[in-house]
Order: C-alpha cells, then sequence, then structure tokens
C-alpha cells in the first residue's frame, strides 16, 4: 500500500471514486452506486471522492488518494477514474464499469442521465453491493491501514 503525503496512513477507509459522465446514465449509475456504498451499506468503511477534484489537481484530493486504498466505478470502458487516481499516484485495488453489470441485464432500460428506472435502480444497488463486498474483503484482510 501507498503511504500519504505524511508518510502514514491516517485512518481504515476505502476511498470510492465514481465517474463524472454527466448527462449519461451509466455515469448516474456510477455516482448512485458510490453514494449507495458511503450512506449506506458500508459508511464507517468508506468515504467518496470527487472526480472534478482529482482531474484539477487539488492537493488535498490527491493527498487522500495517496493515502488510502482506492476502489473506481467506471461508466464505460474508457475508465477515466482508475486512470485518474493512477496518474494521481493512487492505488486502485478494483475497479468495477457499469456496463460490464448492465450485460447481465440484457434488454434493460436503466433510464436517462438525469433519472434511473426500477431497472436502473436494481442494477445500481448490485454495483454498489459488490463494492460493499470489496470494500468489507479489504478492511477484513486489514489491507487498509
Amino acid at each position: 500500500m501507498q503511504e500519504g503525503q505524511d508518510g502514514k496512513r491516517d485512518s481504515k477507509r476505502v476511498l470510492v471514486i465514481p465517474c463524472s459522465g454527466i448527462g449519461k446514465v451509466h455515469g448516474l449509475m456510477s455516482r448512485e452506486a458510490a453514494y449507495l456504498v458511503a450512506d449506506e451499506l458500508v459508511p464507517d468503511k468508506a468515504d467518496l471522492v470527487c472526480l472534478a477534484l482529482l482531474v484539477k489537481e487539488d492537493e488535498a484530493t490527491i493527498g487522500k488518494v495517496k493515502a488510502h486504498p482506492c476502489i473506481a466505478i467506471d461508466g464505460c470502458g474508457k475508465g477515466c477514474a482508475m486512470k485518474n487516481v493512477e496518474l494521481a499516484g493512487g492505488e486502485v485495488i478494483r475497479a468495477f464499469q457499469v456496463g460490464r453489470f448492465l450485460s447481465g441485464h440484457r434488454g434493460a432500460r436503466p433510464g436517462s442521465g438525469s433519472e434511473l428506472t426500477e431497472e436502473g435502480w436494481a442494477v445500481t444497488r448490485e454495483i454498489a453491493e459488490a463494492v460493499a463486498d470489496e470494500v468489507d474483503g479489504l478492511c477484513a484482510r486489514e489491507e487498509v491501514a
């Protein structure tokens, strides 16, 4: 694991970095899944990082990313969340792609870039649960220091 700017980790947290895909349903699903993880499923183990702050090279955000294991949730195969964590010097423990989850739900209509359907929420919760399971696993293996 990488260390933060001060040479040590400051808490037992995993950072979840969702896609920014504004106006795209996959981006909305990514962000909503991240909110479910941090607000409902494992709020004591996960925090969110805003991808825009990372892209803008915000020093505090870069420090967080370097000090904690990260999980990226990307809307598409471009992997912007994952790539930007790596460019900032962070470690992506696991990267998830919304499209891979949707491929298991052929014909599903998840909604639009601004609103999810019932099907969209079901797949979003599936993504969130997979991310939360990964967070739990990292914490149980004491990979989060």
